[in-house]
């Protein structure tokens, strides 16, 4: 059976924080606990506002954490010179306004790329694998390829955020999506809305490579803790990928 990998993402550790000050709960701590759990990876959004996660944040987890750091940043000059200058292991550029609340939706590589090409370029001559965060769409796929990107993540929200017939066709686009990564060389990663409820669906979508999940998972800890609940979504993740379909 194949494994696909998880990536828990801490920001949401972050939100309590903030939400008094001081230095509790700590997101690298929670990091630390989420690899102990059973985590491959863990993701963080440096935002442009610092609405969660901080610069010390980021330079605390680079000197304590083995495990491979995927950082989530808007196609920024400030963001970029924060990559070089930490080294994450992977960098997934995401479109980001400060009105949102979370991200919603993905990066028009497609309609962008002359902006983007310069990032994408210096954060791989630097060693930095990039992902970019895209709606799941061939078009997207295509222009990802093109950028020289070695990852595309599937935003799963409106996928996550549907039910019935309208669910169906969510998983489909992303389905047809994650077909078209293999076509373009590339490899498939998805997150966004992602829970024990929905996620094995993704799971079993035979490209998929890894899930980034945050959100759910910080929330479900106030319930069960973080430990078991990393632990059960490794369980829904693996169910799906027993099932690994793939497209034709």
């Amino acid at each position: 059976m194949r494994k696909i990998r998880l990536g828990v993402n801490i920001d949401h550790v972050a939100t309590v924080r903030n939400a008094r000050g001081g230095a509790d709960p700590d997101p690298v701590r929670a990091a630390l606990l989420a690899i102990e759990a059973g985590a491959d990876s863990i993701t963080l959004h440096l935002r442009e506002d610092r609405r969660h996660i901080r610069d010390d944040d980021l330079q605390r987890l680079r000197k304590v954490l083995q495990a491979p750091i995927n950082l989530e940043m808007a196609a920024t000059p400030e963001m970029l010179e924060i990559a070089l200058a930490t080294r994450p292991h992977a960098v997934c550029l995401v479109p980001e306004r400060r009105a949102e609340v979370t991200t919603e939706g993905g990066l028009d590589a497609a309609g962008q790329q002359s902006a983007l090409q310069p990032f994408i370029t210096r954060l791989t001559q630097a060693g930095i694998r990039v992902s970019l965060f895209i709606d799941p769409e061939e078009a997207q796929v295509r222009a990802a390829a093109q950028l020289g990107a070695a990852v595309v993540e599937l935003h799963t929200g409106s996928y996550a955020a549907a039910s019935g017939q309208a669910r169906e066709a969510e998983w489909k686009r992303l389905h047809d999506a994650a077909g078209a990564t293999a076509r373009h060389g590339l490899e498939c990663h998805a997150g966004h809305g992602l829970n024990f409820e929905n996620v094995s669906q993704v799971a079993a979508i035979g490209q998929v490579a890894e899930l980034n999940i945050g959100h759910f998972l910080v929330g479900e800890a106030l319930f069960i803790g973080l430990t078991a609940s990393i632990e059960e979504m490794r369980r829904q993740i693996a169910t799906g990928a027993q099932i690994a379909v793939k497209r034709p």
